[in-house]
């Protein structure tokens, strides 16, 4: 099996780093790419074009996301039918975010129970408790506290955490208003900045914290939550 999901792993690297360099004009460094049960996470290392690099210095950072966004909407479906066929996984949810002062990225797939993947996670991991009292409160202050909340460890490098039911009255009026793109900007620049100004995740876990990604399925009323931690530790 290590076999199998070793060769799928790298296979789905290769993909990932060259539709990116074929949509974007320059590809990543790397693509680390995390398999198990129902979930499918690549950690994009080292990804930022020279002309995305202009609009940072020029504190467009906006602009940068929205073009991504744009490009992202059109290269989804082909990544979830790539994934499919490498790995059987019937992607039903996909999220992505930009770290865009790391020059990262984050994508994560989901998947149905059927066509999940013979691969194990952790369900119970050092400081799950207290990392989802965390969150809570995190999301608490920005939005609401989530309605259900679950957290799992995929491997040494990914926790993931899912929250659904997390959206307000007022949030939900702007979504039906055809606002969706405004108010993910707006969420990605408030609940980033809660997760990255947060001191607490790295005593919680126990290891470094290098990376932390946030997207919303508004549709769903859910989101994901990715902790990117040291493989070294």
């Amino acid at each position: 099996m290590e076999t199998e999901t070793y060769k799928q792993t790298t296979e789905l690297s290769s993909y990932i780093g060259k539709i990116l360099r074929d949509n974007f004009g320059k590809g990543p460094e790397s693509v680390h790419v995390s398999l198990g049960k129902t979930f499918i996470i690549f950690y994009i290392r080292n990804f930022l074009s020279p002309t995305e690099k202009v609009l940072m210095n020029q504190k467009q950072d906006e602009s940068v996301q929205q073009t991504r966004d744009l490009v992202m909407q059109t290269l989804i479906p082909e990544i979830k039918a790539y994934i499919k066929i490498v790995t059987g996984m019937e992607i039903r949810e996909f999220y992505y975010d930009w770290g865009l002062h790391n020059k990262s990225a984050m994508f994560t797939g989901i998947c149905n129970d059927l066509s999940g993947i013979d691969v194990p996670i952790k369900e119970e991991f050092t400081g799950k408790t207290e990392l989802i009292t965390e969150i809570i409160n995190l999301s608490s202050e920005s939005e609401k506290k989530p309605e259900e909340i679950y957290a799992c460890q995929l491997n040494h490098r990914n926790v993931l955490v899912i929250r659904n039911g997390i959206l307000v009255r007022i949030e939900k009026q702007l979504i039906r208003q055809g606002m969706r793109e405004q108010l993910r900007l707006a969420k990605r620049t408030l609940e980033k900045g809660l997760l990255h100004n947060n001191n607490h995740f790295e005593a919680i876990l126990n290891t470094k914290v290098i990376d932390i990604f946030v997207d919303w399925d508004f549709d769903l009323d859910k989101s994901v939550i990715v902790l990117v931690t040291n493989p070294t530790k």
